[in-house]
């Protein structure tokens, strides 16, 4: 499930669609599987109609955070996207206490500050390629993160409720709507006039079954089988999967300097030590 997780950036890399597009096509795809999925397991009059219109207001968020993540990897590489997206468990340690009214932990603003460090030694240190935007790439990584993380803290309230594949459903249709209205609200509908090229049409038709709809019931099934701590920590490779794929497929658009892997081993080992403590705190 990880390395197809891992495959999520290199597919956006792919796609030559812009990404307001390429968001949309993936939220639409994943939205029909789902919807297919859940006919056949004639689920769909289960989902109450008072959660509809807050889980399509999750989906907005979602839309901005895939935005923000796939706006990254256009503008920098997936290398910079996937290890901002790692400081998303640092993010939530932040914005759990908001959610849930429990105390900010000490080492957890310990954590903080050390991949905040890390972060700016990684933007100081710059490579030499001069036709990548990182520090841009670097500010949209952090922003995916943040909102992946508060979509998250928002669907912690619906998971005992619904199962993922309802809850990423209606998200899904939430995420295109709010597009389709920011077409309309630019004049811009040739997302619907402009047909989509073999190649981008099979890499979505991946991203938005596979690394998205997939994904969420795939997650579900394992929970059946193992300790979501197990979960988290394989989740977490997900970044190490995306480099090492990224550099084979791309190679010189992926090679970062030294003060890169530093930096991501720094902050890769900080997520991995503050699951672990919480798994320790929980034993």
């Amino acid at each position: 499930m990880v390395v197809f997780l891992g495959f999520t950036g290199v597919l956006g890399k792919l796609i030559s669609l812009a990404t307001p597009y390429l968001v949309w096509h993936r939220m639409l795809i994943a939205f029909i599987a789902l919807f297919i999925f859940l006919l056949i397991k004639k689920q769909i009059q289960s989902i109450p109609k008072k959660d509809i219109l807050p889980l399509m207001g999750i989906g907005a968020i979602v839309a901005f955070h895939w935005f923000f993540f796939f706006g990254a990897i256009k503008v920098s590489n997936i290398s910079v996207a996937v290890i901002c997206m790692a400081t998303a468990s640092l993010f939530s340690a932040f914005l759990e206490p908001l959610f849930f009214k429990r105390k900010l932990l000490k080492y957890e603003l310990l954590f903080g500050v050390i991949v905040l460090i890390a972060l700016s030694y990684m933007l100081y240190e710059k490579p030499e390629n001069k036709e990548i935007n990182y520090v841009l790439g670097y500010i949209y990584g952090i922003a995916s993160a943040f909102l992946g993380t508060l979509f998250t803290m928002f669907n912690g309230k619906y998971i005992n409720k619904l199962d993922a594949a309802k809850i990423t459903m209606v998200e899904m249709f939430g995420g295109v709507v709010v597009i389709s209205l920011y077409f309309l609200a630019i004049g811009d509908l040739s997302v619907l006039t402009t047909p989509l090229s073999q190649n981008d049409f099979i890499y979505l038709f991946l991203l938005g079954t596979i690394c998205t709809a997939g994904i969420f019931v795939w997650m579900t099934e394992i929970m059946r089988h193992i300790t979501p701590y197990a979960l988290i920590m394989a989740i977490n490779l997900e970044p190490i999967y995306s480099i090492i794929i990224g550099l084979i497929i791309f190679s010189e658009s992926e090679k970062m300097n030294l003060s890169f892997y530093i930096g991501s081993t720094i902050i890769l080992f900080i997520v991995f030590l503050d699951g672990y403590i919480k798994n320790k705190k929980q034993i």
